[in-house]
């Protein structure tokens, strides 16, 4: 991933109820000015494309935008933008084309589905998702294409009517033109807006295996976890996502954030503190080797066949808030990867999870973590096909 701009920080024009990055406004300045010089020299430091990004990033003013833009797509022939869609107007719009900007979109669904990205009252609130929901449709029309982020919770698919309903939806994204779509397991940041939300293992795990089996359906959309999934158990961990990547919470590698004023600032997800620590210079991969040697009681992953290729997911959903322990969706993942698994293995593949190199895999991790190197699965193998070869 590239670098995500921040010139507003986590200001924004609604206030998702479950949103992760609460922690972060509870504690920050209501009003931050930003220095386009200073953010464009971070970005440069850090040697890469950027994405415009919030809180909601289309608050920055649009002649502000515009110079963001039209230095982007000199610097590095194209831009990006995370946005909820419902400030999009006609202007941004030509913009996006005009400076190559890939668009993703977060929305939890049509209509009353998206009630928990709340914006101060329910006329609002349904009003912002209709301008949502128009401005995908205005995009896919002029051929721009937005991706989906979409996180998964009892407003929007607690219930069997409402998967259906969120189905229906997906389906017409397709038919527009949308091609990829995330989705998230919600992040809890509090117990009560879990009691409130959250779905349980099982209803997580029924609603993963409901959008695969939609996936079948589609025409061209398709949802990124499952294919990650496969393609883990196939050894290839190229240009997956960053869940997959053993993520240091105090170096998040996979996000290198800009502030308005040029600072450097790690993923929000890990963020529970609401406090920006300043980015480490050094990752640690101490949570990967603990998690290996810890046993899964603990809140680790010891004896776990797929560790090497789940790596204990996000630590932004950690057990107990605690980044040290593996993911609370332990079991959800687990469950995709067992199915895969038998998957592959029926149709005469034979996954990296059962394969006799495994072990060699695992022991050059916790190598190469020691050492302070993330190593890939691919290169591994490749390391171990080179010593085949040689003896």
């Amino acid at each position: 991933m590239g670098v995500e701009l921040r010139p507003l920080g986590v200001k924004c024009n609604i206030a998702c109820q479950y949103c992760y990055q609460h922690p972060q406004r509870d504690v920050e300045e209501s009003t931050k000015p930003y220095d386009m010089d200073k953010m464009k020299e971070a970005i440069l430091q850090e040697g890469g494309d950027f994405t415009l990004f919030g809180g909601e990033a289309l608050l920055v003013p649009i002649e502000d935008l515009e110079e963001l833009w039209s230095w982007g797509l000199e610097q590095f022939g194209s831009n990006s933008v995370q946005t909820n869609g419902s400030l999009i107007t006609d202007a941004h719009i030509a913009m996006f084309k005009k400076y190559k900007v890939n668009v993703g979109l977060s929305i939890d669904g049509p209509g009353d589905l998206n009630d928990v990205r709340w914006a101060g009252n329910l006329e609002r609130t349904r009003k912002l998702t209709q301008q949502s929901e128009d401005a995908i449709a205005q995009l896919a029309k002029e051929g721009l294409k937005p991706s989906i982020i979409i996180t998964l919770h009892r407003g929007n698919v607690g219930t069997a009517e409402k998967r259906k309903r969120m189905g229906a939806w997906i389906k017409e994204l397709d038919q527009i033109g949308v091609r990829a779509a995330r989705l998230h397991l919600m992040e809890v940041e509090s117990e009560s807006i879990r009691a409130i939300y959250h779905l349980t293992e099982k209803e997580n795990t029924e609603t993963l295996l409901y959008f695969h089996q939609l996936e079948s359906e589609l025409k061209q959309l398709r949802f990124d976890i499952f294919s990650e999934i496969e393609s883990l158990l196939k050894a290839d961990d190229h240009g997956l996502s960053c869940v997959w990547k053993a993520c240091d919470p105090y170096t998040t590698s996979a996000v290198r954030g800009v502030e308005g004023n040029g600072q450097r600032s790690n993923c929000g997800r890990t963020n529970k503190e609401g406090i920006d620590f300043v980015k480490s210079g050094l990752p640690s991969y101490a949570r990967y080797i603990s998690l290996y040697h810890t046993p899964q009681e603990h809140g680790g992953c010891n004896g776990c066949r797929f560790f090497a290729m789940c790596k204990g997911h996000c630590p932004g959903t950690s057990l107990e808030g605690d980044w040290r322990n593996r993911t609370e969706h332990c079991n959800v993942w687990k469950t995709l990867f067992e199915l895969t698994e038998e998957r592959m293995i029926a149709e005469g593949e034979v996954p990296l999870s059962t394969h006799g190199i495994l072990p060699f895999v695992e022991q050059k991790l916790i190598e190469g973590w020691s050492q302070g190197i993330n190593p890939s699965i691919q290169s591994l193998i490749a390391q171990a096909a080179q010593q085949q070869k040689v003896s």
